[in-house]
């Protein structure tokens, strides 16, 4: 993957600090750690986003049968 493009943000010094810290501490660039960070939280939005939509989707599948009659009603035998 190309690096085209730059991110800037503002974090508290503090912060900054330790997360510097903890990236020397594993002998890692700062920018793959950030790299991965952000696929990771992607990944879970994503998910999360499937997992909301699925009761949805659930629902949309099943209702054309039920509005031909041809779905399971309670009560019915």
């Amino acid at each position: 993957m190309s690096k085209e493009a730059v991110f800037t943000m503002k974090l508290e010094p503090e912060l900054r600090a330790e997360f510097m810290a903890e990236a020397a501490g594993e002998d890692r660039p700062a920018s793959q750690i950030m790299r991965e960070l952000m696929r990771g939280y992607i990944a879970q939005r994503r998910q999360a986003r499937e997992y909301d939509n699925y009761p949805r989707h659930r629902t949309e599948d099943g209702r054309p049968s039920m509005l031909s009659d041809l779905g399971r009603s309670r009560g019915r035998k």
